[in-house]
């Protein structure tokens, strides 16, 4: 039996039917409530030296400048949020075995950047992995960094790109890493540039941004550096080139005056004497 027929049935020998009844009371009834009833249960853990809280015996991470601090957590059936007053911090699936832990690696990149020597032995590198955020043209372009720059260099650079990925999309920070290895641009502002480009719409081509430097190897990639496209989107500059003129004449004076300093002064012609 469907809704509509359910509506229009009679309750035992009554004369309407329950769509009638309904009408008479609907008047009657008071408002739902503007705000969503919240069926999450509360917990106010404590921030570990790891930046972790315990929930139920799992850990989850939070941001590390949450460190020794107290959060609020939501906890619902199949995720939980973490909130620092009242601003949302992190966001997890909620694990179901015992004793287990979910890290995401954003959380820990403030710190990373100034130790890079945790980071390819780091529990949360394993779990971007696996579920697909760190993705083999991270790791390729991390490969090219670290031959080009060194280990501490290369993977302090792969870190800040990293970090990229909270003000640009996924997909469009992962098509500017590929340009740039193919163009073997190893820096993160070449990969911040790319990443725009990529994330730019049909009738922003890309074709406006000058490309001066082709790619390296046998791809036909090119890439712009962001000092470059910063210096090509400045506004002309009308000023007149600027004159030594009178730091020529203040020169000239000196040799005049020789060793009478007083009497040179009265003999320079040059304005600066004058004034």
């Amino acid at each position: 039996m469907g809704p509509a027929r359910r509506r229009r049935r009679r309750i035992g020998s009554r004369a309407r039917t329950i769509d009638e009844y309904f009408e008479d009371e609907r008047p009657l009834l008071m408002p739902l409530p503007e705000e969503r009833f919240e069926t999450g249960r509360v917990f106010t853990p404590r921030v570990d030296r790891y930046s972790q809280i315990t929930i139920r015996t799992n850990r989850y991470s939070v941001p590390v400048r949450l460190i020794d601090k107290r959060v609020r957590v939501m906890l619902h059936a199949s995720h939980l949020v973490v909130y620092d007053k009242n601003a949302e911090v992190a966001r997890h699936e909620r694990l179901i075995a015992k004793s287990s832990c979910r890290l995401d690696l954003d959380h820990y990149l403030e710190a990373l950047v100034r130790k890079p020597g945790a980071f390819p032995g780091a529990t949360a590198l394993e779990q971007a992995r696996s579920a697909g955020k760190f993705t083999p043209v991270h790791d390729a372009w991390w490969t090219a960094a670290v031959r080009a720059h060194g280990d501490t260099e290369g993977t302090r650079t792969l870190i800040e790109v990293l970090l990229l990925g909270r003000h640009i999309m996924h997909e469009h920070l992962v098509a500017g890493l590929a340009t740039a290895l193919r163009a073997g641009a190893l820096t993160a502002d070449a990969v911040a540039l790319e990443a725009r480009k990529a994330a730019q719409t049909e009738d922003e081509p890309a074709a406006d941004i000058p490309l001066p430097r082709a790619a390296a190897g046998s791809g036909s990639a090119t890439v712009t550096f962001l000092h470059e496209w910063k210096l090509h989107h400045l506004p002309p500059d009308t000023r007149p080139l600027p004159s030594v003129t009178p730091y020529d004449q203040l020169l000239r004076c000196r040799r005049i005056s020789g060793g009478d300093h007083q009497e040179g002064e009265a003999q320079c012609p040059c304005p600066a004497s004058e004034a």
